[in-house]
């Protein structure tokens, strides 16, 4: 009986063990960091190399690209700014995480040392920058940036200013970032450079970067100002962050209202286009459009034209019946009238049946 025991403690122990092995495997990948490998180290404009990845979110929607003044250390200096971003692919990670996808090499807007910067475009970010040459394209050396000194945000962050009653219209909305930052490191800080990111909804924020003039020295406290501004038409709920190196110092919501000047200005387009083609058109069919003898108002010179007509016609009527002329009637014999009175011209009159017949001398 103790022995049996003993056989089914082993056979218990051996399950658990060997169920705690995929969990464990499983958890380790879980906690691993996506990864990106390329198909070529350095290729030429107008090549293509492919990325493959690993380890990333299942079902993700990532974003790559080839950026200028870069290092996998420091990321990508000056954010999407420095990259190709019209020759940028996208890709959706597969169950598992990992993806393959051919990118076009272009050559990014600044020097290099590049990077192939792949980074999630939806929810918790997430970024791998791998080294890639591009051959031809200028180099030059990253600025230097002191270490010794370390800024931190000392007040919340503010979006000062208006912009206006253009932004109705579609004009891009302005504002100034205000916050407070306290150099906490042992050396000066010159002209640090920060990095303004614009996330709009659910997508990841775009990095631009921004120099802000003047020293804060260690201990001391400077008031940042930096202009933010959104492309033309823009509208929703808006995220703003400041960085600073590789830390987002602070964050602040930026509710942007819907241009409600640009609909007004379509509907009224809308409705006086038609408009006014129709008048067009209108005119159009009455210029080549027959004029209606029914509604067709004789002129002045119409009706002495008809006047003439007229009177050339009776010319006509008198020349081809000659008795109708008061002139070139016949006169009566000249003689006195059974009454004694004188006697008149009378027209003639036609010859009666009744009358004597006229004998002939014998």
């Amino acid at each position: 009986m103790p022995s049996v025991r003993r056989a089914l403690a082993v056979v218990l122990a051996a399950f658990l063990l060997l169920s705690a092995v995929p969990a464990a495997v499983a958890a380790d990948v879980d906690a691993s960091p996506p990864r990106v490998e390329l198909s070529a180290p350095q290729a030429g404009k107008g090549r293509d190399i492919t990325v493959s990845g690993s380890g990333w979110r299942p079902r993700a929607l990532l974003m790559l690209l080839v950026c200028g003044k870069a290092t996998p250390a420091k990321g990508v200096i000056g954010g999407t700014n420095s990259c190709a971003n019209a020759d940028g692919r996208a890709v959706t990670t597969d169950s598992t995480g990992s993806f393959t996808k051919k990118v076009p090499v272009a050559e990014p807007p600044v020097p290099c040392p590049c990077v192939v910067h792949v980074a999630t475009v939806m929810g918790e970010q997430q970024a791998v920058d791998a080294v890639f040459v591009v051959a031809g394209h200028p180099t030059a050396p990253l600025p230097e940036q002191t270490g010794g000194g370390r800024l931190a945000v000392l007040t919340g962050t503010r979006l000062e200013g208006d912009s206006g009653l253009l932004v109705l219209f579609g004009a891009p909305p302005a504002r100034t970032l205000e916050f407070t930052v306290g150099n906490l490191g042992t050396d000066p800080v010159q002209d640090p450079v920060f990095q303004i990111g614009t996330a709009h909804g659910l997508f990841a924020p775009q990095w631009e970067e921004q120099q802000w003039r003047g020293t804060v020295r260690p201990g001391e406290k400077a008031r940042i100002t930096l202009p933010v501004q959104l492309p033309a038409g823009a509208h929703g709920d808006y995220s703003i962050s400041v960085k600073y190196g590789t830390k987002v110092l602070a964050e602040q919501p930026w509710g942007v209202p819907r241009p409600w000047g640009v609909t007004v200005f379509w509907v009224l387009l809308a409705l006086v286009v038609p408009a006014a083609l129709f008048r067009i058109g209108m005119a159009v069919v009455d210029k080549v459009r027959p004029p209606d003898p029914r509604h067709a108002r004789p002129s002045r010179r119409r009706g002495t034209t008809a006047t003439a007509a007229a009177d050339a016609t009776a010319s006509d009527t008198a020349a081809a019946l000659p008795w109708l002329m008061p002139d070139a009637a016949p006169s009566a014999p000249s003689g006195s009238s059974g009454s004694g009175a004188p006697s008149t011209t009378s027209a003639p009159s036609a010859p009666s049946e009744n009358r004597p017949t006229t004998k002939g001398h014998s």
